[in-house]
């Protein structure tokens, strides 16, 4: 396995974070395929067991014909008898609501007698479930079908089912008939009441304004308003002439008309003319007294009296006669004029007679003119008349229509209401089937394929959000930022008693590839050193776990491999690990020498050719005290002299100060990760305690990775030439011989 060394120069540009978040998509599937693979095979069991449980579904089906044209009609116009509207683009669909409704499914149930194991009435929703309606398009055809595990009870369900929406529809046009029809029996005697009030309304019209043809009367009228003026004009005429008479008769006689027609009556008159002949035989006989007598005689006085009783008597007269005709009082009335000639007399006669006629012919033309406006009068009413009245006939006219129109549609509607008739038509009735519909385990199986994959991928993304650990070396690149110097493949053992324990691998043929992982680990650490070379180096890691003894035990094999003496000091003296990982024994160590119990001579043992290790010796009860001490300092540096290069194995940084006090003195820190191991926030907590106490920081080693995990994994390519069958045996130096002369 050969690792080509990704830099920040390899990175892909930004414009394929889509390819990039895919393939990370990609390796968290790779990372939980085991409990994904379980849930996958769990879900799809489960669906074959259900397949196989499933009992037998049978289905009958039945076919109906849903029409809409029917012959008769409600309500006398142009639209059907019975005709079911419906406010939709699809009736079929409004007719299959109507089918699959609690009503027709209780109906059902009612008439089967339909029960549930424990004997109680089936519930209408739950054998809503099993009926089908389907509409079969283009068509006034539906499909009504229904689902059970026995199939006579499926069929005869189906059956039963059309049965009662067929009698649901003819019941609902006969309510449809019964309904309108109860509503014209409420109306007819409204209807019919409005009828005899616009009769009664037109016939006192009529009466009121007396007339009955309105264009007969008008004629009428204009011919009576022509004879009219005509016969005015006639009596004006005559009235003028009469007039004319009466002037003349009245200049001869001196008289007015008025005076002549009194006085011609008071002529006329007997008594009038007996008392003033008696007026004028006392006036006569007083004269002749008077001229012999004086008036204080008493015949004289007799005649006086007698003169006056005969003036009021005379006066009485002429009153009783005239009356209010008198143009002047009585007492100033000329009794001489009582008495004319004969010529005079005929003369007042003949003006009496014209004014007579006169006063005829003004009365005449006074009526005649009145008679004339009346009809002017009733002319000028005519339209407005015309108006009432033919508003008055078309109430008639509709009030009639109306009544006659309800009339029709109830009896229509009463043959309507007794026929059976429905806009259902049964095609065909639902047959017992042979052979069942389902289940269909195929579909299960696919349904439980598909919700099991979906299951699966969600329980991998659900495993993986759940786990905070470091995954992947891109991951680690941006977890701490430091250049990536080697990346160490995984590698399992299964030969180790104890897979804790580090081992040392480059020394062993079958592990060509981590031989070759550790020389480019070694060959990066070299290309640090063109400012300043490199001699001592402090390996450790975040937390306990990720083989920072193992990573330097191996590159100090390497190092000594392309000859370079090199020293492993063992300083992690809370859990030394050294000694196992080159088989040597921890008898005395690096705690020994700094305590002055023993020399370096002494504890420095060799492990092969160029390798040397200082094991950590005893555990002493305080490791910080031993590293942070000047004894310590002076041992590095002497160490740092006398090999090419000293790797120290320090304690994690998480809860220990060891590899910190060590980084210090030491020229650089190179820094152990593990994907799967490490954690976020324990990654963030070792970046910050290098950053505060201000360590040098080489690099980075990406340890145990799993090419398989990486979506960089084509960088691990197996080749033939680095096989391990042409390496030589490494020499092992006699554990007795050291190279140290101190």
């Amino acid at each position: 396995m050969v690792y080509r060394q990704p830099n920040s120069e390899n990175q892909p540009p930004a414009d394929h974070s889509e390819e990039i978040d895919f393939q990370k998509y990609w390796l968290v599937l790779k990372r939980r395929w085991l409990p994904a693979l379980v849930v996958l095979s769990g879900t799809v069991a489960l669906s074959m067991m259900t397949a196989v449980r499933e009992e037998p579904v049978y289905q009958a089906e039945g076919r109906v014909r849903f029409k809409n044209d029917r012959t008769s009609s409600l309500t006398g116009l142009d639209e059907d008898l019975g005709r079911i509207e419906v406010f939709g683009s699809d009736p079929l669909e409004t007719q299959a609501q109507i089918v699959r409704s609690l009503p027709i499914m209780a109906e059902v149930i009612e008439e089967l007698d339909l029960t549930t194991d424990e004997g109680n009435p089936v519930e209408p929703r739950s054998l809503l479930g099993k009926v089908g309606v389907r509409p079969v398009s283009d068509t006034e055809i539906m499909r009504v079908s229904f689902e059970s595990d026995d199939p006579e009870e499926a069929a005869m369900v189906a059956n039963e089912v059309i049965r009662v929406y067929r009698e649901f529809n003819i019941a609902s046009n006969k309510e449809e008939a019964a309904a309108a029809r109860r509503f014209i029996e409420e109306q007819l005697p409204t209807t019919e009441d409005r009828v005899l009030e616009a009769e009664i309304a037109l016939r006192e019209f009529k009466e009121t304004n007396g007339v009955v043809i309105l264009d007969e009367e008008a004629s009428r009228a204009v011919s009576r308003l022509s004879n009219l003026e005509e016969t005015i004009e006639e009596v004006q005429a005559n009235l003028s002439d009469l007039n004319a008479q009466s002037n003349r008769l009245e200049g001869q006689l001196g008289l007015t008309a008025s005076e002549a027609v009194v006085l011609s009556a008071l002529n006329q008159s007997e008594g009038v003319q007996a008392a003033l002949t008696n007026l004028q035989t006392v006036q006569s006989e007083l004269a002749e007294r008077r001229s012999i007598h004086t008036d204080n005689h008493p015949e004289t006085e007799i005649l006086i009296r007698e003169a006056a009783e005969a003036e009021a008597l005379l006066k009485n007269r002429i009153e009783a006669v005239a009356g209010q005709e008198l143009p002047i009082p009585v007492s100033q009335l000329d009794f001489g004029r009582l008495q004319l000639g004969n010529l005079r007399v005929s003369l007042m006669g003949n003006l009496a007679n014209l004014e007579v006629q006169r006063v005829g012919l003004v009365d005449r033309l006074n009526e005649l003119t009145q008679t004339r406006d009346r009809y002017m009068q009733q002319m000028s009413n005519l339209p407005e008349l015309e108006k009432q009245q033919r508003q008055l006939e078309r109430q008639l006219q509709a009030a009639q229509g109306t009544y006659e129109a309800l009339l029709t549609q109830l009896q229509e509607i009463r043959v309507v209401e007794n026929q059976t008739v429905g806009n259902v038509q049964v095609l065909s009735l639902a047959e017992v089937p042979r052979a069942p519909i389902g289940p269909n385990r195929e579909l299960y199986l696919a349904a439980g394929g598909l919700l099991g994959v979906l299951l699966a991928i969600a329980t991998a993304f659900l495993l993986d959000s759940l786990d905070s650990s470091v995954k992947t070396i891109k991951e680690i690149k941006e977890l701490y930022g430091h250049t990536l110097l080697g990346v160490i493949p995984f590698i399992k053992d299964n030969s180790a008693a104890d897979s804790s324990l580090p081992r040392l691998l480059v020394t062993q043929r079958e592990h060509a590839g981590v031989r070759e992982a550790y020389q480019i680990l070694q060959a990066n650490l070299k290309f640090l050193q063109s400012d300043a070379e490199l001699r001592t180096v402090v390996l450790t890691s975040a937390v306990l776990g990720e083989g920072k003894s193992e990573v330097t035990a191996n590159l100090a094999a390497a190092l000594a491999q392309v000859g370079r003496r090199v020293l492993v000091v063992d300083a992690d003296m809370r859990c030394p690990r050294q000694h196992h990982a080159l088989g040597v024994i921890n008898r005395r160590g690096l705690s020994h020498v700094i305590t002055g119990q023993a020399t370096l001579k002494e504890c420095i043992q060799p492990v092969m050719k160029n390798l040397e290790v200082l094991t950590a010796g005893a555990v002493p009860p305080n490791p910080v005290a031993l590293l942070d001490s000047k004894r310590m300092q002076s041992l590095l540096r002497a160490l740092a002299q006398h090999f090419d290069m000293v790797l120290v194995d320090a304690p994690p940084l998480a809860g220990y100060a060891d590899a910190s006090i060590l980084g210090r003195i030491s020229d650089g820190i190179l820094l152990v990760a593990r994907p799967g191991v490490v954690d976020y926030a324990q990654g963030r907590n070792a970046k910050d305690i290098l950053a505060q106490s201000q360590q040098r920081v080489l690099g980075m080693v990406a340890n145990g990775v799993n090419p398989v995990n990486e979506p960089d994994g084509h960088f691990y390519v197996r080749q033939d030439r680095y096989t391990t069958q042409n390496l030589p045996e490494e020499p092992k130096v006699p554990e007795a011989q050291s190279s140290l002369r101190v």
